[in-house]
C-alpha cells in the first residue's frame, strides 16, 4: 500500500492551496490517513507511538534553541532602523554613480539578511524604506523592484539564515540515518556551523554578481538607473562619521556572531545568543528601546517561533506515516535506479524543490521534502554541506521566479499601485537567471560550498 503514501502527499498540497494552515494540515492528513491504514489492517498503529519520542527530542534539540534566538536578533535590528539609517547614508555615499542607490540597497539586503535571515521581513522592509526613494530618483519599476527582491532573498543563504539553521538540523539526522543504513555505525556528523561556513562563499558570489549585473544595465540603459547627487545644503558634514556610526555597529555584530562561530569559540545557539543580547544592546545604545517596543519584539518572535516548531510538530507526524507506508523506501529506490545516477537524482530532486516552492514555503520543504528524499542522496554519495547549499539556493531562486515567487507577493503588498505587478515580474526574471548561474556554478565546482569549511576542521 506504500501508493498511499503519495495520495495522501498530494492531499497535503492540495489542502495547503485551499489555504488551510500547515501545521494542522500536515498531522491533520497524516492522522487521517493513519486512521484508514489501521481501520484496514494496513497500516501499523506501532509508527504512531513513536510520535511522544519525536516531540521529546525536539523539546531537547539544542540546536534549534538558535531559532527563537535569531529571530530575536533579527527583529530587534530591524525594529532599531538600522536599515533605514544603512540606506539613507550609503546611497549618500554612492549618488554620484550611476546605479549606486541599487548598489547600496543589495549591500543593505545583504547586512540584513546576515541579521534577520527571514526573507518576508527583509523584503517588506526593503520595499517600504526603498522602493519610493528609488521610484523617486528615476529608476525604472522593474530595475527597482527586481533589485529588491533579489537583496531579500538574501536571507535564504546569507548565514545566519533561519534556513539553514533548520536545514543543518535536518541534513544531521539525514547523514546519520543513511550512514547507519550502509552500516557505519560511527557515523560522521554535519553541523550548523559547518553549512553557515559553506554558504559564505556562494553568498557573497551571489551578491557580487547581483552588483555586477547592475554595473552592466547602468552602462547598458543608463536612463534606467539614473545617477543622483544631493544638493550640497542637504549633505550633512560628517558623512563618514554617519556612515561609520550606521555601519560599524550591525556589522560588528554580524561578524561577532559569524566569527564565534567559525574560528569554533562558541557553537551556533551560543553565538545566537550573543547576537540577541548584542542586538538588544545595539538598539538600546541607539535610543530605539523602551517596554512597548521590547514586548512587540518579543511577541513577534514568540509568534515566528511558535509557527516554526508547529509546523516541524505536524511534518514528524506526516513523515511518520509517510514511512509507515514505505514511502521512504520507494523514494530511495527510485532515485538510485534512475539512469545518470546520482546526477539524474540530483537533477529530479531539485527541480520537484524548485516547483514546490511556488505553493510551500522553506520551513515545510525542509522539514517535509529533506527527511524524505535526504538520506537517499547522502547515501549515494552527495556532501551534505554541498547539498544544503544547493537546496538554500535552489529555494532561494524558486523564492523570485514569477508568476508565483513569494518575495514577489511580499513586495506587492507593500509595493504603491503605480508599480504594476508585470514590472515586478519582469524586474525579477534576470535575477532569477543570476540564481539559475550560481546554481551551475556551484554544482560544476562543489569547493565553492565544501573548501572552506574543511579549512575549519
Amino acid at each position: 500500500m506504500s501508493w498511499l503514501s503519495f495520495v495522501m502527499f498530494a492531499a497535503v498540497v492540495v489542502i495547503l492551496l485551499a489555504g488551510y494552515p500547515v501545521a494542522f494540515t500536515l498531522a491533520g492528513t497524516a492522522l487521517a490517513f493513519a486512521a484508514i491504514g489501521i481501520a484496514g489492517g494496513f497500516f501499523d498503529a506501532v509508527f504512531l507511538e513513536t510520535m511522544p519520542n519525536r516531540i521529546f527530542g525536539v523539546m531537547n534539540n539544542v540546536t534549534l534553541i538558535a531559532v527563537p534566538l535569531f529571530v530575536f536578533m533579527g527583529v530587534t535590528l530591524e525594529r532599531a532602523r538600522i536599515a533605514e539609517d544603512l540606506l539613507e547614508t550609503l546611497s549618500m555615499l554612492m549618488g554620484r554613480l550611476r546605479g549606486g542607490l541599487g548598489i547600496a540597497v543589495i549591500l543593505v539586503g545583504t547586512l540584513m539578511a546576515a541579521s534577520t535571515g527571514i526573507v518576508g521581513a527583509t523584503v517588506v522592509t526593503m520595499g517600504l524604506l526603498s522602493l519610493p526613494t528609488m521610484l523617486k530618483r528615476g529608476y525604472a519599476p522593474g530595475v527597482a523592484t527586481g533589485t529588491i527582491t533579489a537583496a531579500g532573498t538574501l536571507g535564504q543563504i546569507i548565514p545566519p539564515s533561519i534556513i539553514l539553521v533548520l536545514l543543518g538540523d535536518v541534513l544531521s539526522s539525514a547523514y546519520q540515518q543513511a550512514q547507519l543504513a550502509q552500516g557505519n555505525f560511527r557515523p560522521a556528523t554535519v553541523s550548523v556551523g559547518d553549512l553557515f561556513i559553506g554558504a559564505l562563499l556562494p553568498g557573497l558570489l551571489l551578491v557580487g554578481l547581483y552588483i555586477a549585473w547592475l554595473l552592466i544595465m547602468a552602462i547598458a540603459r543608463p536612463d534606467s538607473m539614473p545617477a543622483w547627487e544631493q544638493p550640497a545644503e542637504q549633505k550633512p558634514k560628517g558623512l563618514w562619521l554617519q556612515i561609520g556610526g550606521a555601519l560599524l555597529p550591525a556589522f560588528g555584530l554580524i561578524l561577532a556572531v559569524l566569527g564565534s562561530i567559525i574560528f569554533g569559540f562558541a557553537t551556533p545557539t551560543e553565538a545566537a545568543g550573543v547576537g540577541a543580547f548584542g542586538g538588544l544592546l545595539l538598539a538600546t545604545a541607539r535610543g530605539q528601546m523602551n517596554l512597548a517596543r521590547l514586548y512587540d519584539i518579543c511577541k513577534t518572535t514568540a509568534r515566528f517561533t511558535s509557527m516554526v516548531f508547529l509546523i516541524l510538530l505536524g511534518a514528524s507526524m506526516f513523515s511518520l506515516v509517510f514511512r509507515g507506508y514505505g514511502g521512504d523506501e520507494v523514494i530511495q529506490e527510485f532515485l538510485t535506479t534512475l539512469p545518470g545516477g546520482r546526477v539524474t537524482a540530483l537533477l529530479v530532486v531539485m527541480l520537484v524543490m524548485f516547483l514546490m516552492g511556488f505553493v510551500l514555503d522553506f520551513i515545510e520543504i525542509t522539514f517535509v521534502v529533506v527527511p524524505i528524499v535526504g538520506p537517499a542522496l547522502l547515501a549515494m554519495g552527495v556532501d551534505p554541506v554541498w547539498l544544503g547549499i544547493m537546496i538554500a539556493i535552489n529555494l532561494q531562486t524558486s523564492f523570485l521566479t514569477p508568476p508565483f515567487g513569494f518575495a514577489l507577493f511580499y513586495l506587492r503588498s507593500v509595493a504603491p499601485e503605480s508599480v504594476k505587478t508585470t514590472d515586478i515580474y519582469k524586474g525579477a526574471l534576470p535575477f532569477v537567471g543570476i540564481q539559475l548561474l550560481a546554481l551551475v556554478l556551484l554544482a560544476v565546482w562543489p569547493e565553492l560550498a565544501t573548501w572552506l569549511p574543511q579549512q575549519f576542521k
